[in-house]
């Protein structure tokens, strides 16, 4: 396989000299550029073209190219350069400029330079077939020393992770039992939470966020470093009192031992990144893991699986330009209010902030007034704030806290929807005079754009009754009344699927000029059972589209494993646009 890609490349450059007539390093340097993407792809590297890096003097660069590792962890670099250069001479600049020296190939489309550990190891003609294949041979087995330690502490994390949490567990109920400081601060902290996220929380939750800000306080602190935000956070400056009113000295040593090697392999990793974008990234990623070990059956119910930044740049984009298409506003304009109603660890609302980074001024009033986000499971709730306050922090030099992340469930959350019979508005009975502000505020804006990756695991109500998603009552009448009234399918069960309440939930809060965007699965396309909803939401929208990203591989038995999926999940995903226009 490895040759017929070299021979397609050798193909490919020939065919753009000619028919371009020209070696310009931008045109034939595409050649490559597909020869190395199409290699990646058997190895799960991800190929990034203009990859910034910082050099050690500080500066900003940017690489022709990156291949990266899931975890965003760069594995190697590509340089391209125009025939007519002295290779030679173009190599020893970017050296000089601070280019990486571990793994990176420079090339000019007549020759290739493979340089590893800051030594020339290999060079030869791009046309000779089998010294190119070794010199590629040698680029893709190089691996980072960080990336195996990685990778060896995440075996161990799932090993040792139960044996803390109980060992954990276990010194706070002691504590709870026998120090009345920590018991005066636990009741403290508790009022805290209840006054500041929802009076539902209890002293089990309690217990549980404490042991969660424990394990993950070296997470952040090791991809940020240096940065005191995730202190200056309301939540977390009250977890830190918690915290030392009994876990100090030897004693949280000798408890989190076992995670040594896992929190120094994710500082390796994350002192290989550079940008705070690229940071934000494997955050995201770590914590995934994070949540997937330390609560699976809460990670398969709320769908924590993280959209891919790039599917992410891609919806937000879209949306602006549909926003722009459709309405002659941005998403930056004053008044065009965004929400993301299932936030996880902020992907959608981060990468909005570096969508605005460019304008300032509106960024500020964007982040305080109208960038709205809801979350209903406490950890990705805490993360996200830390992550959004760091992100906006970074973009601008400035630390504000971020005042419209809301700890709700959004499906609950039925106040602002158009008033439907039998609606009742009771959700304030259960939350925080704080967070009911923050509910309230965005339940009074008019919602232009609703965009995000809301939770979807099909069938649970039906067959994992282990794990079963709970009722909606409004929500689901109104499934009821639109969906399954005008389907013809005599099984619609899959109609409660979550991200179908969510569609639900979107299409009636948003305002009657706006856009919906989401990532989901794919059934709603030609599934018989959807037939209804494809009917109602042809009704109740403008103009849709749908981008198909198949991966169903239990529909189709030739997408064998993960590597044909966005998530690595064995169901298919789309992206909807919808457009509402009055």
């Amino acid at each position: 396989m490895s040759q017929v890609l070299i021979q397609q490349y050798l193909n490919n450059l020939r065919d753009l000299r000619k028919v371009s007539g020209t070696i310009r390093e931008s045109v034939v340097r595409e050649a490559f550029k597909d020869l190395l993407k199409g290699w990646a792809r058997s190895q799960d590297l991800i190929f990034v073209p203009e990859y910034e890096i910082e050099t050690p003097a500080k500066d900003r660069r940017y690489v022709d190219g990156a291949l990266v590792h899931t975890l965003r962890v760069p594995f190697g670099y590509w340089e391209a350069k125009d025939e007519k250069d002295d290779l030679d001479a173009e190599i020893e600049t970017k050296l000089r400029r601070g280019y990486p020296q571990d793994n990176i190939i420079f090339e000019d489309s007549t020759q290739a330079v493979l340089v590893q550990e800051r030594q020339e190891v290999y060079r030869c003609p791009v046309d000779n077939v089998n010294a190119l294949e070794k010199l590629l041979d040698l680029f893709f087995q190089y691996e980072r020393a960080e990336i195996t330690e990685f990778r060896k502490a995440v075996e161990q994390f799932k090993t040792d992770l139960p044996m803390v949490l109980e060992a954990l567990r276990s010194m706070i109920e002691q504590a709870h039992q026998r120090e009345p400081e920590f018991r005066k601060a636990a009741e403290e902290f508790l009022k805290h939470a209840q006054e500041a996220i929802t009076p539902s929380l209890t002293e089990a939750d309690v217990r549980e966020m404490l042991i969660q800000h424990i394990l993950t306080e070296d997470v952040f602190a090791a991809v940020f470093p240096g940065t005191p935000f995730h202190q200056d956070n309301n939540v977390a400056r009250e977890l830190y009192k918690l915290e030392a009113t009994f876990f100090k000295g030897d004693t949280k040593y000798q408890t989190l031992k076992g995670m040594a090697p896992y929190y120094a392999a994710i500082r390796a990793a994350a002192s290989q990144i550079s940008t705070h974008h690229e940071k934000q990234t494997f955050l995201k990623v770590i914590y995934e893991n994070f949540y997937k070990v330390y609560n699976p059956k809460a990670a398969d119910r709320l769908g924590v699986i993280y959209t891919p930044n790039e599917i992410v740049r891609f919806m937000i984009e879209s949306a602006d330009y549909l926003c722009e298409k459709h309405f002659g506003r941005n998403l930056i304009d004053k008044d065009v209010e965004l929400l993301d109603p299932a936030a996880g660890t902020a992907t959608f609302v981060c990468e909005l902030l570096e969508h605005f980074r460019g304008q300032p001024a509106k960024l500020k009033h964007k982040y305080l007034e109208e960038l709205h986000a809801n979350e209903v499971a406490i950890l990705p709730y805490y993360v996200a704030n830390l992550n959004i306050e760091a992100t906006y922090a970074a973009i601008t030099g400035e630390y504000l806290e971020y005042p419209n992340l809301c700890f709700v469930d959004t499906l609950d959350n039925t106040f602002a929807l158009r008033k439907y019979r039998g609606h009742m508005d009771d959700l304030f009975g259960s939350v925080s005079d704080d967070n009911v502000r923050r509910i309230r505020r965005q339940n009074s804006r008019k919602i232009s754009v609703i965009i995000g990756n809301p939770p979807y695991n099909a069938w649970q109500e039906n067959f994992n009754l282990r794990n079963p998603n709970r009722p909606y009552r409004e929500i689901d009448d109104r499934i009821r009344a639109t969906y399954q009234s005008e389907g013809t399918a005599q099984n619609q069960i899959a109609l409660y699927d979550m991200y179908v309440r969510f569609f639900r939930w979107a299409a009636d809060r948003i305002d009657e000029n706006g856009i919906l965007a989401f990532i989901t699965n794919r059934s709603f396309l030609d599934s018989r059972s959807f037939d209804g909803f494809r009917k109602v939401v042809t009704e109740e929208f403008s103009e849709i589209t749908v981008v198909d990203l198949g991966g169903d591989v239990r529909e189709n038995p030739k997408l064998s494993g993960s590597k044909h999926n966005v998530f690595g999940i064995q169901t298919g995903v789309a992206i909807s646009f919808m457009v509402k226009r009055a």
